[in-house]
């Protein structure tokens, strides 16, 4: 939930990361590597048969944790004797570890969450509502018109696969009236209220990807600009999304964005994200590297991790990625897009009226905050690396049984859980250690 009010009423911005979706999975996932010997894995296969489990997907490759394979499969969880066919594997198993949507129901289940990247797909369309249901209180909710054409862009982003381009949208002319408006009022506010890393993108954009007052631009045009300074891009969105899907995206850099924009009638206001939050607030910081890094720690510490901290995770996403303040040359600087969008709230949260506390994510991701009104309360970070090593240390707090890193050459998710494999990772860190040393000796 994002509260964006553009001046005098307040936002009630159902976000994409505040609820929680009802279970929609009906399968679970498991990752085993197997005793060595020929033929374990039909005999494995057989297991599953024995029990009548139906198996929904299965890959193998080669394994960093142990000598051998591992194997990565996905059953049926509605059909058959699971319980059984898991205990059975587990006995036949060097390692075994269970990752499922419907974790509450086994003690030893992590929660899901996607390995890699084209993962995302899984969970793109299992949203809270579709872009195109408006609350009776929504400034175009009898609007026929405007209803059609929020479903016009839901439509785009419900048959979004990663790895296609986002297509690109023809605005109206009203609807880049719209965008005219909301521009030209918050551009001229960035000056004085935005952050060093926001004005210092700001004319990138204009330049790279067509940013200005008489033109909304392209999802796919800014997600191309941002993969190339600091590997985020965006995807479009046909809903709202449960926090862990949200976060968990953001541990890819991929940024899920709306594509639509508010009512004509109401430019200075929006009861849920739209475009102009999305690209006016969030991207320019997205661009920037520390920044990027800061908002992929919280999605990393999301994976895996139980309610009760996803729950504290999109509190620290909503005080910073979203409400977040910054000190620099000792004066407060707004950097979070929910401010960055809503020229009422950026004047307020700088006015000296509402209070400033220090980011500490153990604290931070405790506060309540209300979400029709402008926030009382602001958490100060002093850099982003600062609040990046703050959200490393309190991921370190969260109770997984592995740890996780991110893999840029194959955009997958490591579970870190063995010996073997961190030892691996220590060797090719200590190697990429001595060519900065080696670079750094020659000045």
């Amino acid at each position: 939930m994002m509260n964006v009010d553009m001046e005098v009423e307040p936002t009630i911005m159902e976000g994409q990361f505040i609820k929680e979706a009802k279970n929609a999975a009906k399968s679970v996932n498991i990752i085993f590597s197997l005793n060595e010997a020929v033929g374990a894995l039909a005999e494995s296969l057989k297991i599953f048969k024995k029990h009548q489990v139906n198996l929904l997907h299965i890959e193998s490759r080669s394994s960093i944790r142990v000598p051998g394979y591992e194997f990565m499969v996905e059953v049926d969880s509605t059909v058959g004797d699971i319980e059984g066919a898991l205990e059975n594997i587990k006995q036949e198993s060097s390692y075994f570890q269970i990752i499922t949507r419907n974790y509450k129901d086994n003690a030893e289940a992590v929660p899901w969450f996607p390995r890699k990247i084209q993962d995302l797909d899984k969970f793109a369309n299992q949203i809270l509502s579709y872009g195109s249901e408006l609350e009776s209180d929504h400034p175009g909710f009898t609007d026929q018109v405007y209803r059609a054409r929020r479903k016009e862009f839901a439509d785009i982003a419900f048959h979004y696969k990663h790895g296609t381009p986002i297509p690109n949208v023809s605005y109206t002319e009203q609807e880049k009236g719209v965008w005219k408006v909301v521009f030209n009022k918050l551009t001229r506010l960035y000056k004085t209220h935005a952050c060093y890393e926001h004005n210092h993108v700001f004319p990138l954009l204009e330049e790279n990807c067509g940013y200005s007052a008489d033109e909304i631009p392209q999802l796919q045009t800014v997600s191309d600009f941002l993969k190339s300074v600091t590997g985020f891009q965006l995807r479009p969105v046909a809903g709202l999304l449960s926090s862990r899907d949200f976060l968990a995206g953001l541990a890819f850099r991929v940024f899920h964005s709306t594509q639509y924009i508010r009512h004509h009638t109401r430019p200075n206001y929006t009861p849920e994200p739209d475009v102009c939050h999305e690209l006016l607030g969030h991207v320019p910081l997205f661009a920037d590297p520390a920044f990027a890094q800061f908002s992929q720690e919280i999605g990393l510490a999301s994976l895996g991790a139980s309610d009760d901290y996803i729950e504290k995770l999109a509190t620290c996403y909503w005080f910073t990625v979203e409400f977040g303040v910054t000190r620099q040359h000792g004066q407060l600087k707004a950097y979070g897009a929910g401010l960055l969008s809503s020229f009422g709230e950026l004047e307020w949260c700088l006015s000296g009226k509402p209070e400033l506390r220090s980011f500490d994510p153990e604290k931070t991701g405790l506060q309540k905050y209300p979400i029709t009104e402008h926030q009382p309360i602001y958490f100060v970070t002093e850099s982003f690396e600062s609040a990046k090593q703050k959200m490393i240390d309190f991921a370190a707090t969260i109770p997984r049984p592995f740890g996780v890193r991110y893999d840029p050459y194959t955009q997958t998710i490591q579970l870190l859980d063995s010996k073997r494999q961190i030892q691996k990772l220590i060797t090719n860190i200590n190697s990429e250690i001595r060519t900065l040393i080696d670079a750094f000796n020659k000045f």
